[in-house]
C-alpha cells in the first residue's frame, strides 16, 4: 500500500496539496478527482517521487520513496506522466524498451525482451511494433505508453490522466485495459481522473481533492452522489443508477449559486 502522511506541497505562498494524509490500499484502481488546481497530478507526482514534498512522508510497503535508492523504487512503481514528449523518432518496440531501463540499463537481456513482448501482446500492439509513434493514432499511442509501464513488471502503476486527448471509444477502451490489468495481473492501478463517470464504474477507491485538500475518499457509492458533488464541485449534479453504476448527469447540471438564486427568485 502506499501511506501518504501529513503531505504538503508548497509553491511560493500557495500550497497546492495542504496537509493530505490518507492511504492507498494494495489492489484495484483507485481513482483521484477533483476539480482543475485541486492537487491531482502534484500529489501523484510527490508519490512517485518526481517531486519533493514540502513536508511529510510517503511510504511504498513500508519504504520511503524519497530516501529509498531510486531504482529500489522504480522496480516497484512505475508512473506515466500526463504530458509525453519526445524528441526522438521511436518505434513503439523502441519505447516499450524503456520500461525495462530500471533493470537492464539500457542492454536487454533475454529477460527484458521477453517482458517487452508480453506488454505488447497484453496491449494488442504487436502487429504495431515496429511502427514509429508519429504514425500512429491518439489511442494506439497511449496505448504504446501504456505498455511501457508495464513493461516495468512493477507492483504500483500510477497513471495521470490516462484518457487525455482520447475520444469516447478509445476511453473506454483504455479503462477496460486497466481495469483487466488489476484484476488479471494483480497492480495496483492509481489514476487521476476529471471524469467522475469513468471513476465511478471502473474504480475500486476515489480519493476527491479540492484546493489541495481531502474532502472525501471511499467507495463510488459512497463518493458518486449530488451531495458529495457539491463538495467536490460546487455544482448541483444528478446521480442516476444505470446498469448498476452510479452516473453522475453532469452535463445537466447547476452550479450551487444558480441553484441557489433559482430557489430565491
Amino acid at each position: 500500500m502506499i501511506e501518504i502522511q501529513g503531505v504538503t506541497k508548497v509553491y511560493g505562498a500557495t500550497a497546492v496539496v495542504d496537509d493530505v494524509t490518507t492511504t492507498i490500499p494494495t489492489g484495484g484502481i483507485t481513482s483521484v478527482i477533483g476539480g482543475n488546481g485541486a492537487g491531482k497530478s502534484t500529489l501523484l507526482s510527490m508519490a512517485a517521487r518526481l517531486l519533493p514534498t514540502t513536508s511529510g512522508e510517503i511510504f511504498l510497503d513500508g519504504m520511503n520513496v524519497h530516501t529509498t535508492p531510486g531504482d529500489v523504487i522504480a522496480r516497484r512503481l512505475a508512473i506515466l506522466r500526463q504530458e509525453n514528449h519526445l524528441a526522438v523518432r521511436l518505434t513503439v518496440r523502441d519505447l516499450v524498451a524503456f520500461g525495462r531501463y530500471p533493470y537492464s540499463k539500457g542492454r536487454l537481456t533475454k529477460v527484458d525482451r521477453r517482458a517487452i513482448d508480453q506488454a505488447l501482446d497484453y496491449l494488442h500492439l504487436g502487429p504495431l511494433a515496429n511502427r514509429h509513434l508519429d504514425e500512429l493514432s491518439g489511442g494506439q499511442r497511449q496505448r504504446a505508453f501504456v505498455a511501457m509501464v508495464l513493461a516495468q513488471e512493477t507492483d504500483y502503476v500510477l497513471l495521470d490522466e490516462p484518457l487525455n486527448n482520447l475520444d469516447m471509444r478509445h476511453a473506454a477502451g483504455m479503462m477496460q485495459i486497466l481495469r483487466r490489468t488489476a484484476d488479471e495481473l494483480g497492480k495496483t492501478i492509481v489514476l487521476v481522473l476529471h471524469d467522475i463517470n469513468f471513476a465511478s464504474v471502473y474504480s475500486d477507491h476515489i480519493i476527491a481533492l479540492r484546493d489541495g485538500r481531502i474532502v472525501a475518499e471511499g467507495d463510488p457509492e459512497a463518493i458518486v452522489t449530488t451531495e458529495r458533488m457539491r463538495e467536490i464541485y460546487g455544482l448541483e449534479i444528478p446521480v442516476e443508477l444505470i446498469g448498476g453504476n452510479r452516473i453522475g448527469m453532469y452535463y445537466t447540471c447547476q452550479t450551487t449559486r444558480e441553484r441557489i438564486e433559482s430557489i430565491a427568485v
